[in-house]
């Protein structure tokens, strides 16, 4: 459970604007009940729901339907990243009036603005009674009498426009200040929103469009000064969609996180982290960088170049060595499995694996399977601008999974459907045998006991040791075929899983 920094970015944009209430699933296990007494009470004029793809679809679906049952006169709205990267299939519900694609603040902000003149929704087929109010606003989705309209994209704006995050709206907000392998009370972050690249498997492509926004460092500054005088934070996390963006950026908010020198962790990319001078890597060393997720992603140029990935073999190599030198734990994710070679190409993933655990044994490995995501074209900053002055919506266009595989859900219901959750979470993908998928399954279980993650705070070390001596064997000759044993001393010593327990 961490600070919920979506909701506190759309309640930042409404400090001042509206009376507005923050629900948070993760931390209130009441969140329905109040929904629906304060929709009932008559007073609610907009309800809005961040919605991930996979898991977090079932519940989104649920309760706005409750609350549409219980109140059909209040406008729904959902926002996030799965209706950004499937906004037709959002859209196509009876309990969704709204869809916001992209950046949510000034969106929210303005359909607020708008509401009185729209009215309410005018049934499952028009998101309001007078629908012209709404067609203006740009990065919305709506129903006009049956019709879906999906307005013009909205220009992207930096974190620095937006007012700081309104913590006290949370009530208590020690209770999202939680344990990590890096302290008692890690606080969350987001210094930075977008990335530049355009990766294959990578929501952020479809949701920003292969464009970033980075905070400026008196920005950053304040909130880590905040976090730890005023809420009692002693390690941060950020969740910038690639916090070092490049070198020159990167120095001027190194510099402040070195003289807070509080324990962090962060997403960043192996061409950019390698090239980095050695004055850079002893400022990142000052700054107490403890742990980095970095995309290694595969075992051979090819295969990241048909990725879309941007980086090479050998940067991976060069960042783990500098990693290890300079004291930082490289978090490396690998997407196996794509459906021209699925086969071959696990096979050298887990021996590429096996070669950086030599050079940089502390280093965590997180294992998904290949996901394709939906494309927009790469907007430069320049076209972004003259794309909004033509009034264009640029909408992710993919139907189906994969070059031969299934065509996409057209429903919010059908996106809940176990297959579905696994394709989005990268556990499984349509071109995987039940072998393929056996034997990833068994390398993790045999890596993960041979090489116990750094992450894991609550496992005594007898019980990490146990494991990494029952695993040896196996780990040494690859032989990783039916660790029944591992699995038997797993019952005993409950070992924490990065892939699904990671920060």
């Amino acid at each position: 459970m961490r600070l919920p920094l979506s909701l506190l970015s759309l309640g930042a944009a409404l400090e001042g604007r509206a009376d507005y209430e923050i629900l948070d699933g993760n931390a209130d296990g009441d969140v329905p009940e109040r929904a629906l007494a304060a929709v009932a009470e008559g007073s609610v004029s907009l309800v809005g729901m961040t919605v991930m793809p996979g898991p977090q679809v079932a519940p989104a679906i649920e309760l706005s339907a409750a609350i549409r049952a219980v109140n059909p006169k209040v406008p729904i709205a959902w926002g996030g990243f799965f209706p950004t990267m499937y906004p037709a299939a959002a859209i196509n519900a009876p309990y969704v009036d709204y869809v916001v694609r992209g950046q949510g603040e000034d969106a929210v902000v303005e359909l607020l603005e708008r509401l009185p003149d729209a009215g309410p929704p005018a049934g499952p087929f028009a998101s309001a009674t007078d629908p012209s109010a709404v067609a203006g606003i740009a990065g919305l989705t709506w129903k006009d009498d049956g019709t879906v309209r999906h307005n013009a994209d909205r220009h992207f704006r930096s974190p620095d426009e937006y007012p700081a995050y309104p913590y006290e709206r949370l009530g208590d907000v020690s209770r999202y200040l939680r344990p990590s392998f890096m302290g008692q009370r890690t606080a969350v972050h987001q210094a930075a929103i977008g990335c530049r690249y355009n990766c294959g498997f990578c929501g952020v492509v479809t949701m920003f469009n292969g464009l970033t926004r980075l905070q400026g460092a008196a920005r950053l500054d304040h909130a880590v000064a905040t976090l730890r005088d005023r809420w009692g934070a002693t390690a941060l996390q950020f969740y910038d969609n690639n916090f070092f963006d490049r070198e020159e950026t990167s120095l001027p908010l190194l510099e402040v996180l070195a003289r807070h020198a509080m324990p962090w962790w962060c997403y960043a990319r192996a061409d950019t982290m390698a090239q980095f001078s050695p004055q850079t890597w002893e400022l990142i060393r000052k700054s107490r960088l403890a742990m980095a997720y970095i995309g290694a992603e595969a075992a051979s140029d090819a295969v990241l170049r048909a990725m879309k990935k941007g980086s090479r073999v050998e940067h991976t190599y060069a960042v783990a060595r500098l990693c290890r030198e300079n004291g930082v734990i490289p978090e490396f994710s690998f997407v196996l499995g794509g459906p021209e070679d699925p086969a071959g190409e696990i096979e050298k993933t887990l021996a590429f694996i096996k070669r950086l655990k030599t050079i940089h044994p502390e280093c965590e490995v997180v294992l998904y399977f290949y996901t394709p995501t939906p494309r927009r074209e790469a907007l430069s900053e320049r076209t972004e601008e003259l794309d909004v002055r033509r009034r264009e919506a640029r909408l992710p266009v993919q139907a189906r999974y994969g070059p031969e595989g299934p065509e996409l859900p057209v429903t919010p219901e059908e996106w809940t459907e176990p297959r579905w959750i696994e394709f989005v979470c990268h556990q499984d993908a349509p071109w995987l045998t039940p072998r393929l998928r056996q034997r990833v399954k068994d390398f993790a279980t045999v890596l993960g006991c041979r090489f116990p993650t750094v992450q894991d705070h609550k496992t005594p070390p007898w019980g990490k040791a146990l494991l990494r001596t029952l695993a040896s064997w196996r780990y040494a000759s690859s032989r990783y075929g039916h660790p029944w044993e591992l699995h038997l001393a797993r019952r005993l010593v409950p070992l924490r899983v990065p892939q699904s327990e990671s920060l």
